[in-house]
C-alpha cells in the first residue's frame, strides 16, 4: 500500500546529535535532536529509533511532536555513548499541510564522536548532522 502513495522528497528537516553540559547532573551528555530549518511548522511528527548491528539490536523508541515550528528545533531523546558502535536509525513522518512526508535517518556506527562535530543550522552549538 506504502508504494500506492506518492511521498515526495524531505528537505530542510534534520536530524542532529549534540554533545552538551547537564548542569542538573553536571555530565557531559549527548542528546538527539530533530530540526526544522523550513519556513512551515511540520504537524504530527511521528520519530522512531533503533540501533542495531550485524548481533545486536536495541528497543525500539517512539516519540511524537504534535508541531514543530517552522525554523525550530526538539529534542528527542538522551544517547547513551554505547549506542555509537551501533547504527542508529531514525525514521521520521510529518505532515506539511495536507502532505505527508517520511524520510529515514541514519547515523552509521563511529560516526558520532567529538571529531565529527560541526556548526548546526538554528542551534548555536556543535553536532553531529544527517540531512
Amino acid at each position: 500500500m506504502k508504494k500506492d502513495i506518492p511521498i515526495p522528497k524531505v528537505e530542510d528537516v534534520y536530524i542532529a546529535v549534540v554533545n552538551e553540559y547537564n548542569a542538573i547532573y553536571k555530565t557531559q551528555d549527548w542528546n538527539a535532536y530533530i530540526i526544522n530549518n523550513k519556513d512551515v511548522d511540520l504537524e504530527m511528527v511521528l520519530i522512531v529509533t533503533n540501533g542495531y548491528s550485524e548481533d545486536k539490536t536495541t528497543s525500539t523508541f517512539r516519540k511524537k511532536l504534535d508541531l514543530l515550528p517552522k525554523k525550530n528545533y526538539a529534542k528527542i531523546e538522551l544517547m547513551q555513548e554505547e549506542l555509537f558502535a551501533l547504527n542508529n536509525s531514525f525514521k521520521v513522518s510529518f505532515f506539511e499541510g495536507n502532505q505527508m512526508f517520511d524520510k529515514t535517518y541514519l547515523f552509521r556506527k563511529n560516526t558520532i564522536n567529538l571529531k565529527a562535530l560541526q556548526p548546526l543550522p538554528l542551534m548555536d552549538v556543535k553536532g553531529v548532522l544527517v540531512k
